[in-house]
């Protein structure tokens, strides 16, 4: 017999509620990712800020649960394999941390903000509200920053287990994977909105540093997901401490 809280919820249920939303707010990691955050939206005002963090919580929720339901009918359409998916992914990655390690990734969000923000009238261009320049903003940061730095081929294959796994619970289990879900993009704001503290501590001077150092780390980490899934691809061709380093037992 299964046994149950008072509430009169099957402990399977509570344990997959709960497993699934650590393992995804650990994949997604918003508190690693508030840096990168922090300084690509630092030329915004607080409120712009806070709707942007709206935005980019309500994309997460909403591309993971389109995943959760569609995600291996999706790549099963296109004949996209997992590997092929993470190696896209890792050279999107690679990409943004050229970018942010050159020392373009801040500028690109602030050029022409101080235009917009107080109009130009020889231009004709109109001072822009709270909620628009935030919608502007979204449309420079969902790819890559939402999406796959946040939102990854790690966590899309993960999505897609967890799943199945659902599946075995009923339609119970799958409303359960979906508040999950929305509880992770409760979990990305509430993160997000702790950029302004951060943008307050280190000022631009000290963004610029946080975000060239982690441009390097970023683009270390794209190429070990490069490959990781080429080594996949190949069968293990590429040297296991080369593709998986630092687990146990291959090194000593």
């Amino acid at each position: 017999m299964v046994a149950q809280f008072s509430l009169g919820l099957p402990m399977t249920l509570v344990e997959f509620y709960v497993n699934f939303f650590i393992t995804l707010f650990a994949l997604i990691d918003p508190i690693g990712n508030v840096p990168i955050y922090a300084a690509a939206t630092q030329s915004q005002t607080s409120t712009s800020r806070r709707w942007l963090s709206i935005y980019i919580s309500i994309f997460t929720a909403l591309i993971l649960t389109i995943f959760f339901f569609a995600g291996l009918s999706i790549l099963k359409f296109f004949g996209i394999s997992m590997d092929a998916f993470r190696i896209a992914g890792g050279l999107l990655l690679f990409l943004m941390g050229l970018e942010m390690a050159r020392g373009d990734f801040i500028d690109s969000f602030t050029q022409a903000e101080d235009v917009k923000h107080g109009g130009d009238p020889t231009t004709g261009v109109q001072p822009l509200g709270h909620r628009e320049k935030a919608k502007n903003a979204f449309e420079k940061l969902v790819v890559p920053f939402a999406f796959p730095l946040m939102v990854g081929p790690g966590t899309i294959s993960t999505v897609i287990i967890q799943a199945g796994e659902a599946q075995k619970l009923g339609y119970i289990g799958l409303a359960t994977g979906v508040a999950a879900i929305f509880t992770t993009g409760a979990a990305v704001l509430v993160t997000l909105l702790f950029s302004n503290t951060i943008s307050r501590v280190f000022g631009r001077v000290g963004m610029v540093v946080v975000v060239r150092v982690l441009g390097l780390i970023l683009c270390a980490l794209s190429v070990q997901i490069i490959i990781s899934a080429v080594s996949e691809i190949t069968h293990n061709l590429i040297l296991p401490s080369a593709a998986h380093p630092y687990e146990s037992g291959k090194h000593s």
